[in-house]
């Protein structure tokens, strides 16, 4: 789109630029015709060239004979002021779409993703990248995108141009760094080659242990070295959609009730709801009322499960809450946990 704009801009420059000069052929030989014998080529030029730019000086073909003359200056006057208006407004607006003005909106943007914190950051924006971003993006998370493809970042800042982007390598350490490495929740690792996950994973790890790194490996062969590399959790697209194949034929309602769930427009997901630390041991009845925001369904305590647990049930620092919520949903559940 920028670069439909930009050729936009250089047409009509081109186009000012031809018409200002056939301005110029138009008055010089105006003037010459109107003067004649005593005025010059040079002298009606000058005469032209002064008119559009509105110099002021006096006028070096005398027209004081030729009333008309005058009126021809006006007309001069009048195009020329107009098409240098118009090329001025056309330059001014091409030098909005240039580099400058990308660069200043990289400064500024990277001043935006400095002050973030708790956001997630998505290494590549291609087709598994996008689903990513929407799924981020419809349940209210903050997200910063790192992309070196330049279409494929375009295709997604069409339809979402307020997002924090980086137009960089994933596996770059100041491209991390840079993006808030240091301060996020996670980094996914979801660009086309399991090679290039690999480093994303590795480089992550490296600057920072404790955020989690989820990474894409097409090749099942992969996932061990993805691992060894630093990523917590490794997803195959091709194995997890022979899955959800397999399901469509075994358990078709399930797969229906949890398409209709990503589906909806309210954003309704199965969200998770870690128990900070200094939280004071509480039963779930008094700190989860019930609500019609958000169904309880159960809670993972150190490496068990317990599902939909009793009211009475005593929920304790580092358990971690399942819920089945809106963002809304979600964002309220936080607010009491956190309280």
């Amino acid at each position: 789109m920028k670069r439909i704009f930009r050729g936009t801009h250089f047409a009509g420059l081109r186009l000012g630029a031809a018409a200002l000069a056939m301005i110029h052929v138009v008055g010089t030989l105006g003037y010459h015709y109107l003067g004649r014998p005593s005025a010059t080529w040079i002298d009606s030029f000058y005469m032209t060239f002064i008119t559009v730019a509105t110099i002021g000086f006096s006028e070096t073909v005398d027209l004081s004979r030729h009333p008309m003359g005058r009126l021809f200056t006006v007309g001069i006057a009048f195009l020329g002021i107009g098409t240098m208006t118009y090329m001025f407004s056309t330059f001014v607006a091409l030098l909005l779409e240039s580099d400058l003005n990308t660069a200043l909106k990289r400064k500024r943007m990277k001043k935006e993703i400095a002050k973030l914190s708790g956001h997630y950051i998505i290494c590549g924006i291609g087709r598994v990248g996008t689903n990513v971003a929407n799924e981020l993006v419809k349940t209210h998370r903050t997200l910063v995108v790192i992309e070196q493809d330049r279409k494929a970042l375009d295709d997604w800042l069409e339809n979402h141009p307020q997002t924090l982007f980086l137009h960089d390598d994933a596996a770059d350490d100041d491209a991390l760094r840079s993006a808030g490495v240091m301060a996020c929740s996670g980094v996914f690792a979801v660009t086309g080659d399991d090679s290039h996950n690999l480093v994303v994973s590795l480089s992550v790890k490296l600057l920072n242990p404790k955020v989690r790194v989820v990474a894409r490996v097409h090749d099942i062969r992969n996932v061990n070295k993805a691992r060894r590399a630093g990523a917590d959790e490794i997803v195959s697209p091709d194995f997890t959609g022979g899955m959800r194949i397999a399901s469509a034929m075994v358990r078709p309602h399930v797969v229906n009730f949890m398409d209709q769930m990503l589906r909806s427009d309210d954003g309704l997901r199965v969200e998770e709801v870690l128990v900070p630390i200094g939280f004071e041991a509480r039963p779930i009845k008094d700190l989860l009322p019930k609500s019609r925001d958000y169904i309880l369904m159960a809670t993972h305590e150190h490496g068990h499960w317990v599902f939909n647990p009793d009211d009475d049930h005593v929920v304790r620092a580092g358990h971690v809450i399942v819920i089945m919520a809106n963002p809304g949903g979600r964002e309220s559940v936080e607010q009491m946990i956190n309280a």
